[in-house]
């Protein structure tokens, strides 16, 4: 695989390095964090990612997109947030994740949430450790491309988008014939490179909602996608 490029200006590039040294800076906790969302309690440690403001965006697209029929994967999953928003609709949801912690704390707040007995929780990276089809992905993918220096930062970044290359060349073979995936993204990553892998692999996107908000001085758009 060639090495990634970004898609856009050496000086927004810039921008996006400065934006993400300062969200690293200032969202390391020291602490574990009791949160809730959409009516659920989540309890994230240290070592695991917190919920953002506009994760509620994700939550509620997949709210609305999951039935009761359906196999569900998160991809990702961190704290099992949307792993047990999914659960709370289907009765059976794989979370997956590279971070070692992401898997106590996933089947805790799981557990916690009364869907313990839905949610199958593996550490996986991308697809390596996931088998079968699913009817829906849930996808909230490091936006930066920059290589992570701890495993907490590779929820923010993923080195010349390896992942995400990887997850929507693979993608496809583990979607059922009417699978839909759900992806978060915004500009603060290169929104272009996702357009382009998104288009390249054939999949048709719609915005299923949109948000900006200013961070750490920068103007930032949200997304919400939903692919078939």
């Amino acid at each position: 695989m060639s090495e990634y490029r970004p898609l856009m200006s050496d000086e927004r590039a810039e921008r996006i390095r400065r934006l993400h040294e300062a969200m690293v800076t200032t969202t390391r906790a020291e602490e574990t964090e009791t949160t809730s969302l959409l009516g659920l309690t989540f309890v994230i440690p240290p070592e695991v990612k917190r919920i953002g403001p506009l994760n509620r965006m994700l939550g509620e697209a997949v709210l609305a997109e999951v039935t009761g029929d359906d196999r569900v994967l998160d991809m990702g999953t961190g704290c099992g947030v949307n792993a047990v928003i999914a659960a709370t609709r289907a009765a059976e949801v794989l979370a997956v994740d590279i971070n070692p912690h992401s898997m106590r704390t996933t089947r805790d707040n799981a557990v916690r949430n009364g869907v313990g007995d839905r949610v199958q929780v593996r550490e996986s990276d991308v697809f390596d450790n996931v088998d079968g089809v699913f009817d829906v992905i849930v996808f909230n993918p490091p936006f930066r491309w920059f290589a992570p220096r701890t495993m907490l930062e590779a929820a923010t970044a993923d080195e010349n988008y390896t992942a995400l290359t990887r997850f929507f060349r693979q993608a496809r073979r583990y979607l059922s014939d009417n699978g839909r995936m759900i992806i978060f993204f915004g500009s603060a990553g290169d929104l272009d490179y996702l357009h382009q892998l998104i288009d390249t692999e054939g999949f048709h996107r719609e915005v299923v909602s949109r948000a900006e908000r200013e961070v750490a001085g920068m103007d930032i758009e949200f997304f919400v996608f939903r692919l078939t």
